[in-house]
């Protein structure tokens, strides 16, 4: 059904169209102001809303008046055509009970969520979040990754002696980081594997570390400096802690609304009887 409703969707919105302009004395406009009639049916400006807010950011682009008239035209198409369907097929009609079901959810939602989520709630989500915990340390750390134990004591060897370490790593290691000098930003415990790990957390600033094994090879690390993560504001931290709080409330409003609703639920315990039932597409012909 969505196909056969877009057929006609963007067309229009991609060429000027000339329309006649009529002066007109100032007006309130409302959802059900008329914009256009089709053999007596009206298109009102909310159809035109509606259809508006279903288009992308890319649309922005276009100039309202083109805009306008591209929509105007679509729903005029639409409406004609289809005024000479008199009725949809069972499929067609019940995908519109769907749509009309899963929008009036929606709004259920909406309206329950407006008055679920205060600002109280939103301060002490972030208190319990970020009130009572230590900054967390960062590194920033290169290395330079080799084969063997060998070959890694040889290059500690050669930095120990005075060779320049992003170089070094610019030329032997064989890690995706090497032709950056080795350099692998910032990161925080529980970002690398635990050996890596706990040998850069060992180091001072500017100290080279001695071989180091993982699943990986051999590492040579050196720890260019250390700070303490920024915890964010609450206003930085704000939308995703909104996020979070409107899924919590939003699977708790939908639990209450199936618990208190007198659900009746017809037998269908067969599971190879359900699998052939939901695929029967010929019972909504």
């Amino acid at each position: 059904m969505q196909k056969h409703l877009r057929i006609l969707a963007f067309s229009a919105l991609t060429a000027a169209i000339a329309a006649p302009v009529v002066a007109q004395d100032e007006v309130t406009y409302t959802a059900d102001t008329v914009v256009a009639s089709v053999n007596g049916e009206d298109i009102k400006l909310g159809h035109m809303i509606a259809a508006r807010a279903t288009l992308d950011e890319r649309y922005n682009q276009i100039p309202a008046d083109q805009l306008w008239n591209g929509l105007l035209e679509q729903l005029v198409q639409q409406t004609a055509l289809a005024q000479g369907i008199e009725s949809l097929s069972a499929g067609e009609a019940m995908a519109l009970d769907n749509q009309e079901r899963s929008l009036k959810a929606a709004k259920a939602i909406e309206i329950a969520l407006e008055q679920a989520i205060t600002e109280e709630d939103i301060q002490a989500a972030y208190d319990a979040e970020f009130g009572n915990i230590d900054p967390e340390e960062e590194f920033n750390a290169s290395h330079i990754l080799l084969e063997t134990e060998e070959e890694a004591i040889a290059v500690k060897e050669a930095i120990d002696a005075g060779a320049n370490f992003a170089a070094t790593a610019r030329e032997k290691s064989t890690g995706p980081s090497g032709p950056n000098g080795g350099e692998l930003g910032w990161f925080g415990t529980g970002m690398m594997v635990p050996s890596f790990e706990a040998a850069t957390i060992a180091l001072e600033v500017g100290e080279v570390s001695d071989p180091v094994e993982t699943q990986f090879g051999w590492h040579v690390i050196v720890l260019n400096d250390t700070r303490k993560k920024e915890i964010p504001t609450l206003e930085q931290a704000r939308e995703g802690i909104q996020s979070r709080l409107a899924s919590e409330a939003a699977a708790t409003i939908i639990a209450a609304a199936a618990d208190e609703a007198d659900i009746q639920v017809s037998p269908f315990e067969n599971t190879d009887e359900k699998v052939e039932l939901i695929n029967r597409l010929d019972l909504l012909e």
